[in-house]
């Protein structure tokens, strides 16, 4: 018997180490293979490049000689795998050549297409482009604080759009923000996003002002706790409603954030209930907004948690990343699939996505966003005076290389300095200020605010 099974034990032994042999083999065979990756040039110096393929991924290279110009299209040959959650990958680049931009259907470059939310608009959106100078392009990227005379600085900027807080409301009658709207349109080349956060419970910007609403929106949580998804749909289309007879078109709203924990800071602003929920909340109030003049933006991804207010300075979150793909992401996955326009990101420092840098400046985070949830909308940067944020150098530059399209600041002097000054140096480059530009445009066409034949 003990012969019998020592035999048995041997053959498993020997069974498993064959089968171990092949894989390795196989592992050493694929790491010795060369392949290919053509992408897009964001940045490069003497021993670095940043690169975006054209699903939008980023990806950058260490320890690479090399002399390339932002901006270039670049054919690079390397060994091992890519992986798209590395700040830096680890494969050998073997060499690399520079390859001419090729222009697909509707005169389009090769990395700009895909089969988008926006895709329809596409080739209005490029003619439009082709109009516009670099600085309405660069203003194009910026969604900026509503400022004091913010009529005559927007027709001297010509910014993508304004954000509106509690105060620009305060005491104004409903012909009073009417006018207000219409007097910024009135001046834009462009019409603007005009964006505020309409999120109901403690953060109501418009409805705080009695002469704009005869009661505050209530939050989610209350919301549903007395009438479960119907209230919710509800209040979608009154909210939706309101805001687009005042002039607003984007609301920076709803939170699907996973939170079900009251002490947890962002509980009081969440639906408070569990990821599965949640979704559904997510995918109800973006259908439900759908056709009202009012684009819905999902927030904070990739998931605020059990984080603290980063409005006040660095929040580092260190829960495991597996926590965060099966709790945190669905309900970001659902507003997708229901027609989410746009997606605003987090100042959370997410360690198991990239310890160094906070989600809205980091690549591998926008990365998991346009590749694994195939995102092709719109990504918005949370505000970055906020504290986590508001002392980075360059916050601006580095938000466009990680991968935003719109950066929310307050400092919108400071933002087009550091971006021409990007410019100059090389570590932007115009195709990419181009690229994201397009992208806004597009939206604006998808959304009504610009049409095919407007001068």
């Amino acid at each position: 018997m003990n012969k019998k099974f020592i035999v048995i034990i041997t053959i498993i032994v020997i069974f498993v180490g064959v089968c171990m042999y092949f894989i390795l083999s196989k592992d050493a065979q694929d790491n010795s293979k060369a392949s290919y990756l053509t992408a897009t040039v964001m940045y490069a110096d003497s021993s670095k490049i940043t690169v975006q393929d054209k699903n939008h991924v980023i990806y950058t290279f260490n320890n690479i000689d090399n002399d390339l110009l932002s901006g270039e299209v670049v054919k690079i040959e390397y060994r091992g795998n890519l992986d798209k959650n590395k700040e830096v990958q680890e494969t050998a680049v073997l060499d690399y050549e520079v390859v001419e931009m090729k222009n697909g259907k509707n005169n389009l470059p090769d990395n700009w297409q895909d089969k988008g939310i926006f895709s329809d608009f596409y080739t209005f959106a490029r003619k439009k482009l082709e109009t516009m100078t670099l600085d309405e392009k660069i203003a194009q990227l910026l969604l900026v604080r509503y400022p004091d005379n913010a009529v005559s600085i927007l027709k001297q900027y010509q910014f993508g759009g304004y954000v509106f807080f509690e105060k620009d409301f305060k005491n104004k009658t409903k012909l009073e923000v009417k006018q207000m709207m219409n007097n910024l349109q009135t001046v834009a080349k462009i019409p603007i996003l005009t964006a505020t956060d309409e999120e109901g419970g403690a953060v109501v910007r418009v409805s705080s002002n009695p002469n704009l609403a005869s009661e505050k929106f209530k939050s989610s949580k209350e919301l549903y706790n007395s009438g479960g998804f119907e209230a919710i749909e509800k209040d979608t289309i009154q909210k939706s409603t309101l805001l687009y007879n005042l002039g607003i078109n984007v609301n920076l709203a709803p939170v699907v954030d996973v939170s079900t924990n009251p002490s947890d800071y962002m509980y009081k602003r969440a639906l408070g209930e569990n990821t599965e929920t949640t979704s559904i909340y997510a995918k109800k109030v973006i259908e439900a907004s759908k056709g009202y003049g009012v684009s819905y933006t999902l927030k904070h991804f990739p998931g605020y948690g059990n984080n603290d207010d980063t409005h006040g300075g660095t929040v580092i979150d260190n829960r495991p990343y597996a926590d965060i793909i099966k709790n945190d992401l669905p309900p970001f996955e659902a507003g997708i699939s229901a027609g989410a326009e746009a997606i605003l990101v987090s100042h959370n420092t997410v360690t198991s996505i990239d310890s160094s840098n906070p989600a809205s400046l980091s690549p591998s985070v926008h990365n998991l966003l346009r590749n694994k949830l195939k995102f092709t909308g719109v990504i918005i940067t949370d505000d970055l005076e906020m504290g986590a944020t508001s002392s980075i150098a360059g916050a601006t530059v580095k938000a466009i290389l990680a991968g935003n399209d719109l950066i929310i600041t307050t400092d919108y002097e400071q933002s087009i300095n550091d971006i021409k000054q990007a410019l100059s140096d090389n570590t932007l480059n115009e195709d990419l200020i181009n690229k994201l530009a397009f992208r806004v445009l597009a939206w604006k066409y998808y959304k009504g605010l610009l049409y095919e034949n407007q001068k």
